[in-house]
């Protein structure tokens, strides 16, 4: 059993916290922007709360980070009232937030000064992934660290890798999410061709996903697709806010990514649409406008 503190218990925090504590056994005290919804996970899962992120990191063996973005995520880990300030020599920052890949760096330099290790583990699997304990989880970081961290991560995850040093995760989750853009327009598009066509969905995708068309976003989102039902899952907002980051980071290293960046320019249109919190799939609504 080890001493953990979690921060950030949004849709994916908020249960992959609850594994930790237990799946893992782990005694974990949580913070939350929100104190409401930490004194909610108190109550369902046991453990502690605390006020600040530095107090609730205060000798824990492991802290994790999951919130929303680059500056969310420096407001809980640097400053007086941030983990860095709390944590103790030898302990683990392990980062689930996806971010960029310049702030993980930033803070494995932050967590090196303090005599500390960080790992940058952003996650794919969505609410459900979190909520089963079957998170793809893509680390950068020293090795001895991750070797020391795995077995914590293993509470809520499915599939953990150390991808490279600082950074490496955070670049391997952009690869992920620009993987999925194109495969959920091609589906968007497939379903909407069929149905102009005039074919039976249900029977074609059961044909076409035992091929070399199958995946898992057709596996899982085809159905709602075809209903028209997006209110639920990955959020487009939460995707663009990805897809800035990927397109970020394209502009430094030189990668050409047009298709990508169609996708997150046609996500914009479903925003206009009102679709700000639909599930990623709804990229067939822009088409069925």
């Amino acid at each position: 059993m080890a001493k953990i503190a979690f921060i950030g218990l949004g849709v994916m925090g908020y249960p992959m916290a609850g594994h930790l504590k237990a799946k893992g056994g782990h005694d974990v005290t949580v913070y939350n922007r929100t104190a409401a919804k930490a004194e909610s996970w108190v109550k369902q899962h046991g453990g502690q709360s605390a006020a600040t992120p530095a107090e609730a990191a205060r000798d824990a063996d492991f802290v994790f980070t999951c919130v929303g973005n680059d500056d969310d995520l420096r407001s809980v880990t640097i400053g007086p009232d941030g983990v860095l300030a709390g944590m103790k020599a030898g302990a683990v920052l392990i980062d689930n937030t996806t971010a960029s890949a310049e702030v993980a760096r930033e803070l494995y330099e932050a967590a090196k000064a303090r005599g500390c290790d960080f790992i940058d583990a952003p996650v794919s699997g969505g609410q459900a992934g979190a909520e089963n304990g079957v998170l793809t989880v893509m680390c950068g970081g020293d090795e001895a660290a991750f070797e020391h961290a795995r077995p914590v991560i293993d509470a809520y995850a499915r599939m953990v890798g150390l991808m490279g040093p600082a950074g490496a995760g955070q670049l391997t989750k952009m690869v992920n999410q620009i993987c999925i853009a194109g495969l959920v327009q091609g589906l968007a598009e497939g379903i909407h061709f069929g149905k102009k066509a005039g074919l039976d969905i249900e029977k074609v995708i059961e044909v076409i996903s035992k091929g070399a068309a199958g995946s898992w976003q057709m596996e899982n989102r085809y159905k709602t697709m075809n209903q028209g039902k997006y209110d639920f899952g990955f959020a487009v907002d939460w995707m663009r806010k990805d897809l800035d980051i990927v397109l970020s980071e394209a502009r430094r290293n030189g990668a050409a990514l047009p298709v990508t960046a169609l996708v997150d320019q046609f996500y914009g249109e479903v925003q206009k649409l009102g679709g700000k919190r639909w599930d990623t799939s709804s990229l067939l609504a822009r088409l069925e406008k």
